[in-house]
């Protein structure tokens, strides 16, 4: 079983296309779909970077579970990837279960627990991307450390302090000009600080939020 992810993947600036990132995507396969078809996505020059929880609630996540196959698609590990794969290699089953995982019942466990340990095994924590505005990082929840470049698996894909701080949670993540996060749902992106949160629930609102990385972030 392959658990040795890696911790931080950097990629240099796309020059034949664009870059954006999308929120969580929870099982959203064809939400995800017309959203690029809409926008016209070119799957042979754009990049699309996520902010993890691929899999769980929505109706397929068995096909956004494959996603990070794609050649295009690039995504960090979220809390939901790391549930999946706990509880398919013995731990915390009913974990996965109560928090979405119920569609994994319907396939074979064996089958499952290898596609999942590959896939899971090679998402890296934190996803750097140089873009025409500045160094931009892509992790689940939040730089718990404050300074990007110190990271923990733990910590990084659960916190919702941020979140729950809001105003009071202004600071920046030192090392990095912006930093674009999921995990906690909010009806539309929210920038505290230079961290820009993006997960809108798309499993419960339908709404799917995906930002051109080289725009400038909402306020």
């Amino acid at each position: 079983m392959n658990m040795q992810a890696p911790e931080l993947v950097r990629f240099r600036k796309n020059n034949t296309g664009q870059d954006y990132v999308v929120g969580d995507i929870h099982g959203c396969y064809e939400l995800l779909m017309t959203r690029l078809d809409a926008m016209k996505f070119d799957r042979k020059h754009d990049r699309l970077f996520s902010v993890g929880d691929l899999v769980d609630r929505g109706r397929d996540s068995f096909k956004c579970l494959k996603l990070p196959l794609e050649p295009w698609f690039f995504a960090v590990r979220g809390n939901h990837e790391l549930l999946m794969r706990d509880a398919l290699n013995g731990k915390n089953e009913l974990l996965w279960i109560k928090n979405g995982g119920i569609w994994g019942l319907d396939y074979d466990i064996d089958i499952l627990r290898e596609l999942v340990n590959k896939i899971v095994g090679n998402l890296p924590l934190a996803i750097e991307v140089e873009t025409s505005t500045g160094q931009v990082g892509i992790i689940h929840a939040d730089v718990t450390s404050g300074t990007w470049g110190r990271f923990s698996e733990t910590h990084d894909t659960w916190s919702c302090e941020r979140i729950k701080m809001r105003e009071g949670c202004l600071e920046p993540v030192k090392g990095i000009d912006r930093v674009y996060v999921g995990h906690s749902v909010l009806e539309a992106p929210l920038k505290l600080g230079n961290v820009i949160h993006i997960d809108t629930g798309p499993a419960h609102t339908n709404t799917l939020t995906i930002l051109n990385l080289a725009d400038k972030p909402p306020d």
